[in-house]
């Protein structure tokens, strides 16, 4: 996966600001010199021993131009053809010649030129345009080429007039979008008797307006530093998808995100349609909490860093910036310059604070149920988001929370074991290899294969502590080290893989290699210069099978919308290849058949199939994938209102369904369900916590109330368990009752026998 982006997406979502040193004025970095060193990196380190020649540079400015514009709208072919006439096969020179960053800055140049003259367009052709949305013009989503595709740039507008044309529909398509969506939020509210959240809210063509600056604003703030990201980045995934490189403020974040840990004033952020950046969620005990004048719904429009009087207007800044602006050391002040709904404008000093992100780490159930027989059945749930761990201290692994959680459910005498890897974009490898050890004992992990052909393997050291039955939930976006896992306990027969057709398909290794230590001690600006995370090995289950393209495909299928999506390796541009090695040595499976699989299927399908909700997801499925390959939006507003009826109709009529069954099943799931806690915090306590998970938690942070939210009549999962964790469970009690019942059977025989 990319793992930029996905720390990116993390970050924004919780916002808890990671720790830095103080913000000033960094020292210029020569991004030349950044360039020629990164450059020596690649070729010297990379498992893919590349040419450094114009076939490369050729890829390098595709995805230059992918890195800049990926929805194809600014640019056009005229464009590109002239910036590929003057770089496109020359930047591997420049790089090495150390004249890269001319590259990058004329790129982005024309680029920000190109933003300013389309958001200039969209604004005067929206205030100047009265929409009628009764032609039959649809606008293309955008395109599904890879860069490699020869036609590539034929995605783009062909010229200036065919970009205005373009802007013409998308402008008028994100007018017909958003006042669509404000009548089918009106009409929910006034069928449920509440107030319309928009009653007074600006106007549609306002909110469009607004939109449209904030895209403009992000692309002027960007500095030196965004300008060679662009340009590095690209030079990086050259080599493939996951090949990248980091800016000395990604990278900051990136560390932040895998210890789940950081300094900050603890609030939840959300980027506003207005320009301002709004206060959703407030961490309880955190510094905001404690400080106690910060509110849910107040709107942040001025950062000062340093609490020292000198404000900085953040309206309309990406909110990545807004939080870089916030961040700084434990025990330092950030002012913060407040509006409330009221009108007040207030000033807000908080004292920053480290804030540990407990949504982040393992937690772990335990679901108690009573058999036919009058016995009680205990089901073990864990739900793993990431494998973290904080590189520099050893501090927050996964593997020991992991540990104290088997080893309590142990304790409580768990029955069977779910281990919920969806989500999971993977992590530290060593944190894999030391839990799958876990579950598999002594033993080879996972193999891997450098540039030279030489095979080395990951064993685990430790014994099993947990062998009981156990299933492990999929989908596609379990990614790299969740594959390790999920693919060792396949190749073990050690758990059975459930879920998505299969996972991500990652099976390369990186490494993070610090830029600076390569350039001169006194070089300007060396401790911002970066950081290269060049592939250096593929990895390959202990059974030969790499996870590259392919994935782990799942022993029991179940409907996964990601299944109509092109989501996976396979999908990216540039993947390696999938390969088989030899087995690992000391590889020693289980017996396949004590997996009871057939049965297990049969059980399963029979359920999936009188399964509604499975039903309803496997017709979106169905549904999305047409929309998708039609990849058409349509510009008529009778027409799109026939789809929205229709989608509404179809929504009404499953929600009528769903809240009848749904009691049903949530009264049953209280009559015979006992619900424990096992989170890292709960593993010493003398008696676990029973909790109601239909219940929303905020013991960690409070939420804002979304009113538009409120309006959705969409029934929660009864007990919170979607239709995947519940088959998840069932899966495992019939493994339970197929393994007890084989155990009676041989425990029979063996009495039997003849002395």
């Amino acid at each position: 996966m990319n793992i930029k982006k996905s720390i990116a997406q993390f970050l924004i979502a919780a916002t808890l600001l990671s720790s830095a040193k103080a913000q000033q004025d960094p020292e210029q970095v020569d991004f030349n010199q950044v360039g020629k060193e990164m450059a020596k990196m690649l070729m010297n380190r990379h498992m893919e021993q590349l040419k450094f020649d114009e076939e490369l540079s050729s890829k390098i400015f595709r995805l230059l131009i992918k890195q800049l514009d990926a929805q194809q709208m600014f640019l056009t072919q005229e464009d590109i053809a002239k910036l590929e006439k003057n770089y496109g096969n020359n930047i591997h020179r420049s790089l090495l010649l150390q004249k890269s960053t001319a590259v990058a800055e004329a790129c982005h140049e024309l680029y920000a030129k190109r933003v300013k003259e389309r958001v200039d367009f969209a604004q005067d052709y929206l205030q100047k345009t009265e929409f009628s949305f009764d032609s039959d013009r649809t606008l293309k989503r955008a395109g599904k080429l890879k860069v490699a595709n020869p036609n590539y740039f034929t995605e783009w507008p062909k010229d200036q007039s065919a970009a205005k044309e373009l802007w013409k529909a998308m402008v008028e398509e994100a007018v017909l979008a958003e006042t669509l969506r404000r009548d089918n939020i009106a009409r929910m509210a006034q069928e449920q008797g509440k107030e319309n959240p928009y009653k007074s809210d600006k106007s549609v063509k306002k909110i469009i307006s607004l939109r449209y600056e904030r895209i403009l604003k992000a692309v002027l703030d960007e500095d030196s530093e965004d300008v060679a990201n662009y340009l590095l980045s690209s030079v990086a995934l050259a080599y493939g998808p996951h090949t990248d490189y980091f800016s000395a403020r990604e990278y900051d974040r990136f560390k932040a995100g895998m210890d789940n840990k950081f300094v900050g004033i603890g609030a939840q952020l959300k980027a506003e349609d207005d320009g301002a950046t709004k206060i959703t969620g407030i961490v309880v005990g955190g510094p905001a909490a404690k400080q106690g004048e910060l509110q849910l719904n107040d709107r942040i429009v001025g950062v000062d860093h340093l609490n020292d009087g000198n404000m900085i207007d953040i309206m309309f800044m990406g909110i990545e910036k807004v939080v870089d602006k916030i961040r700084g050391p434990e025990g330092s002040t950030v002012g913060l310059k407040i509006q409330r709904d009221n009108g007040e404008t207030l000033i807000i000093e908080i004292k920053r604070g480290s804030i540990e992100m407990n949504d982040e780490f393992a937690k772990g159930e335990i679901i108690e149920s009573k058999t036919a027989d009058g016995n009680t059945q205990r089901l073990g749930y864990i739900k793993l988001p990431s494998f973290y761990v904080n590189f520099q201290t050893g501090e927050n692994k996964c593997s020991d929370d992991v540990k104290n959680i088997l080893e309590r459910m142990i304790k409580e005498k768990i029955d069977g074991l779910v281990f919920d890897l969806r989500g999971n974009g993977g992590g530290s490898l060593e944190e894999v290899r030391v839990m799958t050890g876990l579950f598999t004992g002594r033993g080879p992990v996972v193999q891997e294969k450098d540039y030279m052909g030489k095979i080395s393997t990951q064993n685990a050291f430790s014994n099993a502590i947990y062998k009981g039955p156990m299933v492990c939930l999929i989908d596609k976006s379990s990614a790299s080290a969740s594959e390790i896992l999920a693919g060792a306990l396949q190749d073990y027969n050690r758990a059975l893989v459930v879920g998505a057709s299969s996972t991500f398909g990652k099976g390369t290794v990186q490494q993070t290699m610090n830029i600076a230590r390569m350039l001169p001690f006194n070089a300007s600006g060396r401790d911002r210069a970066g950081f290269l995370k060049p592939t250096i090995r593929k990895f390959y289950r202990v059974a030969g099978s790499s996870t590259q393209n392919k994935g782990v495909e799942s022993d029991i299928v179940l409907p996964n919308i990601y299944d109509a999506l092109e989501i996976g390796e396979k999908h990216l541009d540039f993947a390696l290849p999938h390969d088989v090695i030899r087995k690992a040595d000391g590889f020693k499976p289980k017996d396949r058949s004590r997996l009871f699989l057939k049965d297990l299927k049969g059980l399963s399908l029979k359920r999936i199939n009188q399964s509604n909700d499975f039903k309803y997801l496997q017709e979106d499925i169905d549904r999305m994938k047409v929309k998708f390959d039609e990849n058409q939006i349509l510009l008529n507003k009778v027409k799109r209102l026939e789809e929205i009826t229709e989608s509404d109709m179809r929504t009404k009529a499953r929600n009528l369904e769903r809240i009848k069954r749904f009691k049903i099943m949530q009264d049953t799931d209280q009559e015979n369900l006992t619900f424990k806690r096992l989170n890292r915090e709960d593993v010493s306590k003398p008696k676990l916590t029973v909790f109601d998970p239909s219940e929303e938690d905020q013991s960690y942070m409070t939420k804002a109330k979304d009113k538009i939210q409120d309006l959705d009549t969409t029934p929660e999962w009864p007990s919170l368990m979607d239709p995947v964790k519940r088959e998840g469970l069932n899966i495992v009690a019939d493994l339970i009752k197929l393994t007890d019942r084989a155990k009676a059977a041989n425990a029979k025989n063996a009495k039997a026998r003849p002395l």
